[in-house]
């Protein structure tokens, strides 16, 4: 898991309905989308929250949340309430917990069809049903085309991984020794013996591919 250091801000669903005002957007060293510094005014006050940016948003516009908000980028309301073929993003798993799914920049989920479920087509192609009081916000994340720039040189690889606690360069079992590594050594790089383990394998030994499950039982 990243630093919690890394994160200038835990970005939820808000858990209330009203109207805020883009006072400012960020880059957030835990996220790979920008995020937008949003002002609302609620009852007990103004609120400043972190929501993920959309493609197209900008300061001064502003952001509605709440099952009557228009179907505009940027805005928040239950996903039931949304019609087919809308693009979303930050899609709550279950109704109130803040947003699970589609938060990367770049991406965004579709609304394939509405009934006492609503399904919704992921960026993987994935089709998955949601409950209709889920929220999720409208448009596409920002940021879109990140992975597409070179690294060009392996310290910005190393800063990138590090903001993620990723483990990385991230060297290949055959070039190791066989005592540091199950594919290692040998005349020249090469696995050298089945690379499927079994699941019940110990750790040290879990590397490759996991045997497959068995699709069907024995009759009797």
């Amino acid at each position: 898991m990243a630093p919690s250091h890394r994160y200038k801000a835990r970005v939820v669903q808000p858990p209330f309905e009203g109207k805020g005002v883009v006072d400012d957007i960020i880059h957030c060293p835990g996220h790979s989308a920008p995020l937008i510094k949003v002002t609302f005014d609620t009852k007990k006050g103004e609120r400043e929250l972190y929501l993920f940016a959309t493609e197209g948003k900008q300061v001064g516009q502003t952001v509605e949340i709440g099952p009557h908000a228009p179907i505009e980028s940027g805005n928040t309301l239950p996903i039931g309430n949304i019609p087919e073929g809308t693009l979303i993003h930050n899609i709550e798993s279950h109704a109130g917990d803040g947003g699970k799914f589609v938060r990367t920049a770049g991406t965004a989920g579709v609304i394939v069809t509405h009934g006492t479920r609503t399904m919704v087509q992921l960026p993987s192609g994935t089709l998955k049903m949601f409950d209709p009081m889920c929220r999720a916000s409208v448009g596409v994340v920002a940021g879109g085309g990140r992975g597409e720039k070179p690294i060009v040189k392996a310290g910005k690889g190393h800063h990138m991984h590090r903001s993620k606690a990723a483990f990385y360069p991230r060297t290949k079992g055959v070039c190791m020794n066989p005592v540091d590594h199950p594919h290692g050594g040998g005349s020249h790089q090469h696995v050298g013996r089945p690379n499927t383990v079994s699941r019940n394998a110990p750790p040290g030994m879990k590397v490759g591919r996991l045997s497959p499950q068995k699709k069907n039982k024995k009759k009797y």
